[in-house]
């Protein structure tokens, strides 16, 4: 798979920078082999130490585009790891195997990759800009613990993508002392460190309670198995990930640590002729985070609902020139709110009355007076388990992201909106390039990897005014709100530069993959349905042209 355009030279300059390190590193596990030969008895520090120095090679190789470095020394490493659990002197058999275990490892270096891995260079996190900047949110820093600088600068250019802050320690001994100056959120911590006798998770298993439980820990490690996952786990870790890394799931992990989930406030419509009761049940639903739109005249209630999309109505049962059921019923024939919660508040205490009211379209009845806290909890209810419904009904499954229909339906709602408000609008496709080849030759997988890292992106890249949608298989479609053509255009470059430099993993080959855009904006293409092809053809345009490029649509 082709290199992203812009970064081959880096590419090179790294590869050229990790092949020059290797003889150095050689020579010292030549010289560290050949004391260990000549002691009658093997010295286990000195073993232990020429294990830490091959298992840098296990991870590193692979991730460089040497594979074969990695295979072998993954071989050799294993016999180091039986050679320091035994305290006798080694035998010809064993020198002789070790011997040859090591030649493989150094003959491996003459057979690179044909497709070498993207290597690339610590980056900044990216700047969004008119109002799109991307901000590493407090707490968003991470300590990355690896001894490896070609590593260490690999792994923070990726995580830089995604807008994480990163600090590099090299030396792990100053792990406590690192902490306290950065004050990270998440630590990501190598394992094995060539330089020292402990492993991380016994460094991060030494540092004070109160720390451990304020700067929680992921490993990353060339070594994949119980004993040292088990120490993970043991040391308080949260997560345990092999080299070589999966960059996405290295980020799910630390999204899951760093960035708690931000719900959006619940969206509720209060139509009630009484400005005081109004007010009550505002005050009350806002102190509780919500946010609550108040309607005092009845027939005013489709300007409101267009405007403000409320998750739930609550609705009055008697009001002047409209009572709550008939309203009720105004609002079951919208389409767009078929399934919006509607709560009844009224002073009524016949039953029957009420069951005809919640007949005519309503979900719950509530009876006034009421006090605040039955209020917020009923509210709560109905509103978490209404999300928790459509959101199977207009979001993918594999993204999260809201679905062809959903997308189109936020499409049709922000052109109204937009025609109403004289305000700007953008619209975009997106597309990834040559994603056939990638599910061909890596598998679906990752190819479900890499449309999840995609939809990743741009849910940190863009505001959550923006709306975004998984059009079908690799294609994705982005609302842009308030947004004019030029600003929507370099935030897709950005994201588009953005993803280009992220590697994707399948076992131990890595890859990069591009996306190619097409974008139109409103008032040029006046309605859905225009804008919309517009979009289509300008991403079709893209594509003829070369693709790895964003093509805005000019009217026509």
């Amino acid at each position: 798979m082709s290199l992203p355009s812009g970064v081959n030279d880096i590419i090179r300059q790294l590869t050229v920078k990790y092949q020059a390190q290797l003889p150095e590193k050689f020579a010292q596990i030549d010289a560290l082999w050949e004391e260990i030969q000549s002691a009658s008895v093997p010295d286990q520090e000195k073993v232990q130490n020429l294990h830490r120095l091959v298992h840098s090679m296990t991870g590193s190789g692979a991730t460089f585009g040497l594979s074969e470095l990695s295979v072998t020394a993954r071989v050799l490493e294993a016999s180091l790891k039986a050679l320091g659990q035994q305290a006798y002197a080694l035998t010809e058999l064993a020198v002789q195997q070790i011997s040859e275990q090591w030649q493989a490892v150094k003959a491996s270096v003459l057979k690179p990759d044909t497709d070498v891995y993207e290597i690339l260079p610590v980056a900044e996190p990216l700047q969004m800009n008119h109002g799109h900047r991307v901000t590493v949110r407090d707490g968003g820093r991470v300590l990355l613990v690896e001894d490896d600088p070609v590593q260490a600068q690999n792994i923070s250019m990726q995580l830089g993508c995604y807008g994480y802050e990163i600090q590099v320690l090299t030396d792990v001994t100053r792990l406590l002392e690192s902490v306290k100056e950065v004050g990270p959120a998440v630590l990501v911590i190598n394992v094995i460190h060539a330089n020292d006798a402990m492993t991380g998770p016994s460094r991060y298993a030494a540092l004070p309670v109160e720390v451990r439980q304020s700067f929680p820990a992921i490993f990353i490690s060339a070594v994949d198995n119980l004993d040292m996952r088990l120490q993970s786990v043991r040391a308080g870790g949260v997560a345990y990930l092999a080299k070589p890394l999966d960059i996405g799931m290295l980020v799910d992990k630390i999204d899951a640590v760093v960035f708690e989930k931000e719900t959006e406030p619940y969206r509720i419509l209060v139509v009630d002729d009484s400005p005081e009761l109004s007010e009550f049940f505002s005050h009350a639903l806002q102190d509780a985070g919500m946010e609550a739109f108040v309607v005092t005249d009845p027939l005013k209630i489709l300007d409101a609902m267009s405007e403000f999309n409320p998750e739930l109505i609550l609705l009055d049962m008697y009001m002047p020139g409209c009572n709550g059921p008939d309203l009720a019923g105004v609002v079951r024939q919208q389409e767009a709110y078929v399934s919006t919660p509607i709560v009844f508040l009224s002073a009524e205490m016949d039953v029957d009355k009420q069951l005809a009211a919640m007949q005519l379209g309503a979900d719950d009845f509530l009876t006034k007076p009421i006090s605040a806290q039955h209020l917020v909890a009923s509210v709560t209810a109905r509103v978490k388990r209404s999300r928790v419904l459509r959101s199977y009904m207009v979001r993918d499954s594999l993204t999260g992201l809201f679905n062809h229909t959903k997308t189109k339906e936020r499409l049709d709602f922000e052109m109204s909106r937009a025609t109403r408000q004289h305000s700007p609008l953008a619209f975009a496709m997106l597309d990834i390039d040559h994603f056939k080849q990638v599910n061909d030759t890596y598998g679906h997988p990752a190819g479900d990897r890499v449309i999840k890292s995609l939809s990743r992106l741009l849910q940190q890249r863009l505001r959550k005014t923006d709306i975004i949608g998984r059009y079908g298989g690799e294609e994705f479609a982005i609302v842009f709100t308030d947004t004019d053509g030029e600003m929507a255009l370099n935030i897709l470059n950005e994201i588009r530069h953005g993803f280009e430099q992220t590697q994707h993993q399948f076992a131990d080959v890595g890859f990069s993959v591009k996306l190619s855009g097409g974008l139109a904006v409103y008032p040029m293409f006046k309605t859905s349905l225009d804008i919309s092809n517009a979009a289509d053809r300008a991403l079709y345009e893209a594509k003829r042209l070369g693709r790895n490029r964003i093509v805005m649509m000019q009217a026509e």
